[in-house]
């Protein structure tokens, strides 16, 4: 596991659920906060950035389709040989698991919500603070 924080913990669960491949915390600006121990950092990084797009698209469709102020609660895109599943985790965070497609989708699914629920609190990264001079 890499991480910024103690997330092993966290990440443990997830990742006993047959056919899950990796998981991973991300700040809503795409920062790895915390990665399964398989991926590289390099590719949790890309990784991030790629939720983070889904997250950001998510929001916006949730604002055009039902209003400002709609959040985005799950994000699942499925593509040849598995899923990517992203739901919010508390504010500013999300978790992202990746799987194969052999994966039982529900299960993924209520296992992360289970996950968020009881660890939402831990799953918060704050905005950075502004550091430019004036």
């Amino acid at each position: 596991m890499k991480t910024n924080g103690n997330f092993e913990w966290m990440l443990g669960d997830i990742l006993r659920v047959p056919a899950v491949r990796h998981a991973l915390v991300i700040s809503r600006d795409g920062m790895s906060l915390g990665s399964s121990a398989d991926l590289e950092a390099d590719d949790a990084d890309r990784l991030s950035a790629v939720c983070s797009g889904l997250q950001s698209l998510g929001h916006e469709a949730a604002a055009q389709l039902v209003g400002v102020g709609s959040s985005t609660r799950q994000v699942m895109v499925e593509f040849d040989g598995g899923f990517l599943f992203l739901v919010a985790a508390g504010p500013g965070a999300a978790l992202a698991v990746a799987t194969s497609d052999e994966v039982d989708a529900g299960l993924v699914a209520r296992e992360m919500q289970q996950l968020v629920v009881r660890i939402g609190e831990h799953l918060t990264s704050p905005p950075r603070a502004d550091t430019t001079t004036r």
